[in-house]
């Protein structure tokens, strides 16, 4: 047992929201109390202190859609490679990652992703898996790091017919598989889904097996609508868009995710609410893609339920939160919307998603509650409470100012210090595979 206080305490609960010198009592993976700084250590003498040092204490970050597989592209550059659409960045970039990517690649670059989750504080992932090079086993590669760096994981493989019926059949199997593994194993750090790509690149064949091997198991984490090759493909091929072609073939429900939905129609959006389907915004990756702006004010209105995650463009979910805000408003022409939006799909919506997947309480620190707790290191000179902590994290706050990150009762980083992580040979073994990767991008050596 070890109390983690004297900070400034952010629970993001109706029943106790701020504490200015606040703490956290953390018994085994669950918070046990929280309260004024002396009364819990009065309360629990013999609980181990760790001192916030006048940080603010708060709940740990969710990313509800990243891509491990591209955590190696830092500072990549594919000789020959100038995207000019949306296909040409998948095709020339993306897909072209994942189909050098080893498992020994694969598992460098989960490495290197949760390492930097830790550091900016971010203790649950929903992950989105590609790795066309090598398949098999590449979900159970992933697993083992989560597991040795302490993150909270929802994975699943990316189903796609683009690189041929063998590749697809492996990637339906690789889904199938790790499924069957996580009901064995009921780790409550780990947590699967049924992965497809995106629906112009899945055949109604693919989807049928695809529903037939995941037999209602799980639910299903695909692209959707990201740019107008779904709804063009679609509806020239099927005669339908694509939210209702995933409605054909019992793909949506409340435990499924589609990622993106930018160029999703109202009929779509009704669609989507009726089946309780969940949707996660990547605002600095749909920008950086030139494919739009996620509608994020017509999809909260409709009582969508909304997270926030990042498609692995950044780790840093404040950065993202920021991003959604300004993009929101400059879509809107209207300097006064999307605050509160973009705030609950981050700090409460993304709860809700993890609460879908994982047991313990996720995104609040009340008595119960999963031990999913970090320091951000902000020493506010303006007036600091619950009444404008968001306005302090979009305005003052990034990731980097973690300084101590616990997930589920174990602490992983104090003081910017990985606990129980060589983090040099780590980064070496990283560097080794991204050079051996580059290399075969590039048809050269580094």
């Amino acid at each position: 047992m070890y109390i983690l206080g004297n900070g400034r305490l952010i629970t993001r609960s109706q029943a106790l929201p701020y504490l200015e010198n606040g703490a956290v009592c953390i018994d085994g993976t669950k918070i046990k109390a929280v309260g004024e700084t002396a009364a819990l250590r009065a309360r629990y003498p013999e609980a181990e202190f760790l001192d916030a040092r006048g940080g603010v204490i708060m709940p740990a970050f969710i990313n509800a859609h990243t891509h491990i597989y591209s955590a190696l592209a830092r500072g990549l550059s594919i000789k020959g490679n100038n995207p000019t659409n949306f296909y040409e960045v998948l095709d020339g970039t993306w897909w072209a990652i994942d189909r050098k990517l080893t498992l020994k690649g694969t598992k460098a670059s989960a490495d290197a992703l949760y390492i930097d989750c830790i550091k900016q504080g971010v203790t649950t992932i929903f992950d989105h898996h590609a790795s066309y090079c090598e398949i098999p086993g590449s979900l159970f590669q992933i697993a083992e790091s989560a597991k040795q760096f302490g993150i909270r994981s929802c994975l699943c493989y990316e189903v796609s017919d683009r690189d041929g019926e063998e590749k697809c059949l492996q990637a339906i199997q690789e889904n199938a598989d790790f499924i069957t593994w996580c009901e064995k194993e009921k780790d409550p750090m780990l947590a699967a889904m049924f992965g497809g790509h995106a629906l112009f690149t899945i055949s109604d064949k693919t989807f049928d097996r695809m529903v037939a091997a995941n037999n209602g198991r799980t639910g299903y984490h695909i692209h959707v609508s990201e740019g107008m090759n779904d709804v063009y493909d679609s509806l020239q091929n099927y005669g339908r868009r694509p939210v209702q072609r995933l409605q054909d073939h019992g793909i949506l429900g409340p435990k499924t995710i589609l990622g993106h939905c930018i160029h999703v129609n109202t009929a779509e959006i009704e669609l989507i609410k009726n089946t309780d389907t969940m949707v996660v915004n990547n605002p600095e990756s749909n920008m950086g893609n030139a494919v739009g702006i996620c509608p994020v004010l017509p999809l909260s209105k409709a009582g969508i339920l909304l997270g926030m995650g990042t498609d692995a463009y950044t780790n840093d979910m404040l950065e993202s939160l920021k991003v959604a805000l300004c993009s929101q408003r400059s879509n809107a022409c209207a300097p006064n919307v999307a605050w509160c939006e973009v705030t609950d799909m981050l700090f409460k919506n993304n709860a809700k998603i993890g609460a879908r997947y994982f047991d313990a309480p996720l995104g609040v620190l009340e008595p119960g509650a999963a031990a999913d707790v970090i320091v951000m290191d902000y020493k506010p000179f303006t007036p600091f409470s619950d009444a404008n902590i968001d306005g302090h994290m979009i305005f003052g706050m990034t990731g980097r100012q973690c300084q101590t990150t616990i997930a589920n009762g174990k602490l992983l980083m104090k003081d910017r210090e990985l606990i129980g992580v060589d983090e040099e040979a780590i980064n070496a073994h990283i560097l080794e595979e991204s050079k051996k990767l580059w290399g075969a991008l590039n048809d050269c050596t580094y």
